[in-house]
């Protein structure tokens, strides 16, 4: 949980499930293809007490995730911060304030 890996990519899927949510990332090769990475987050209901919504990442967002990734060298990780093609910063560590929610 010390190391860092730092994913740029197109997001697949984001799984909005119990007991934790998955962002499914596509992240350029060197091969000139993708790979797909799985990022573990937090619960809904976590989330959702910090401002994050089932929309927070929508299919095909560009976004830049940070990850501590598996030990096994396997395309995967626990999420530990994005940045958004718009800007905006998510987190969700124990020290962070809530993002205000926004009603659509």
């Amino acid at each position: 949980m010390t190391g860092e890996k730092t994913l740029v990519g197109t997001v697949k899927e984001f799984q909005w499930t119990n007991p934790h949510t998955w962002i499914w990332l596509d992240v350029p090769n060197e091969k000139g293809g993708s790979d797909r990475w799985g990022v573990e987050g937090m619960s809904p209901n976590y989330l959702g007490r910090r401002g994050w919504t089932r929309s927070t990442f929508k299919a095909g967002d560009k976004a830049t995730i940070v990850v501590h990734p598996a030990k096994d060298g396997s395309p995967g990780g626990i999420f530990v911060r994005a940045t958004l093609a718009n800007g905006r910063t998510l987190t969700f560590g124990a020290n962070d304030p809530p993002e205000p929610v926004t009603q659509r």
